[in-house]
């Protein structure tokens, strides 16, 4: 069961790449079929086998021989490992296939922030929409809980937003909404501070190597969802620790 859940994260990784590419061109994520972006030749089957067709074109189109970008194979690979973790996590059940329609919405919104500096609002208002329901419905959460739930982490970023002056933009707002209506706000709250923990560590490695300096924009977006996907992995664990290190409990 590894292998196929494995597996099927390649697949489900290759249609998240049409997704990155897609929507921030305000194109439809459905028609036409999967082309070239340079020459717009259809793919065929055999160009679309996850990771495997693009080392045996060596990177490249088959048909106009443009080079293929690393991020690709990279978003398949990434997507098959979060989908193996949460089996390993959670076994076959409700939880795991609502943490796997998270963490692909996690993938796509973290590649197209890191991309383009954006969060695409229709991404973040489906995912709380399909957050809200699958919490409510699937996981007998109430309308209240759930309410809270997006709120109160969306209230702390936005609380941010304006004392910072725009150095945290309303992308990351909604999206740790969309956030908290899967996870709960216990889960939104830690992702916030694992997420800023995480950038912290990472923006100042890049500053100190002078890739970036300290007026340039760093996504927060990708930081969240790492944050997210640890707490969906190691919530429990991590909470309890940081009550006991502080003697909380």
């Amino acid at each position: 069961m590894s292998v196929i859940t494995f597996i099927l994260g390649l697949i489900i990784g290759s249609f998240l790449n049409v997704v990155i590419y897609r929507v921030p061109n305000g194109e439809s994520i459905v028609f036409p079929s999967s082309h070239c972006p340079n020459c717009q030749t259809n793919l065929k089957i055999w160009d679309l086998v996850p990771v495997v067709s693009f080392l045996f074109s060596g990177a490249k189109c088959r048909y106009c021989k443009e080079k293929i970008s690393w991020q690709y194979p990279l978003v398949e690979l990434l997507t098959g490992i979060i989908f193996l973790l949460l089996y390993w996590k959670y076994n076959l059940n409700i939880e795991l296939l609502i943490f796997i329609v998270l963490s692909c919405l996690l993938i796509v919104v973290s590649l197209i922030d890191f991309k383009y500096l954006i969060i695409p609002n229709q991404i973040n208002y489906f995912g709380i929409i399909i957050g809200f329901i699958l919490s409510i419905f699937c996981l007998n959460q109430s309308i209240y809980s759930v309410l809270l739930g997006a709120l109160i982490p969306a209230a702390i970023l936005l609380l941010i937003a304006i004392i910072s002056k725009g150095g945290m933009g309303m992308g990351d707002v909604k999206l740790i909404a969309m956030v908290g209506a899967f996870l709960g706000a216990k889960y939104g709250v830690a992702s916030i501070f694992l997420g800023a923990l995480i950038g912290s560590v990472v923006g100042g490695g890049l500053m100190l190597t002078k890739v970036k300096g300290r007026k340039d924009r760093i996504p927060f977006g990708p930081f969240i969802s790492v944050g997210a996907l640890v707490m969906m992995l190691w919530g429990e664990e991590i909470i309890d620790w940081y009550l006991e290190l502080f003697n909380l409990i």
